[in-house]
């Protein structure tokens, strides 16, 4: 029988006194070998990757609506109702290239995460917390799709702060 790869046994070192041979105090993983069980759950596992992937997936489609949004923003005028007096005021064609810009960084970006590239989620994080921002100044012109916009953000910003791929387990 062959031994498997999980197994904890260590070689026996052999003491000064009388060469006598005896387990070591520790093993590799920092446990006492006589005893057998689990130790802590790796940190950053699978919710944590799952969300990272999800918070990829989510980049990708935010960026692509975001250039459609541009784009019909850049198109018509009419697409969206117009505010009388607002505090933060930006015309739609100022809107529709803002939108359009964050867009394409966005599909880049998701593209990125997904890849698994570590640039990916900080430009990621701090596109997030931007998209965040102007989905706050684009309230009065789409209220509904802002705040939902903002959630989705608030989660990719989570989802990509609390992701460790180096304890996920995942392999690429």
């Amino acid at each position: 029988m062959t031994q498997q790869p999980h197994s904890t046994q260590q070689p026996h070192s052999t003491s000064s006194t009388g060469g006598e041979e005896r387990p070591p105090v520790w093993n590799d993983a920092g446990q006492d070998p006589g005893t057998r069980g689990y130790g802590p759950p790796p940190s950053g596992g699978g919710l944590a990757a799952g969300g990272a992937v999800f918070a990829g997936v989510l980049m990708l489609m935010n960026g692509v609506i975001a250039i459609l949004q541009g784009i019909s923003a850049l198109a018509k005028d009419d697409v969206y109702t117009r505010v009388g007096s607002y505090v933060y005021s930006i015309n739609l064609t100022g809107w529709g290239v803002i939108l359009l810009c964050l867009g394409a960084v966005g599909v880049v970006t998701g593209l990125g995460i997904l890849r698994g590239m570590a640039w990916a989620r900080v430009c990621g994080i701090v596109l997030a917390s931007l998209s965040a921002i102007l989905q706050f100044m684009f309230l009065p012109y789409a209220p509904i799709w802002s705040v939902i916009m903002i959630a989705v953000d608030v989660f990719v910003i989570w989802a990509l702060a609390v992701y460790d791929p180096k304890t996920s387990g995942i392999r690429r």
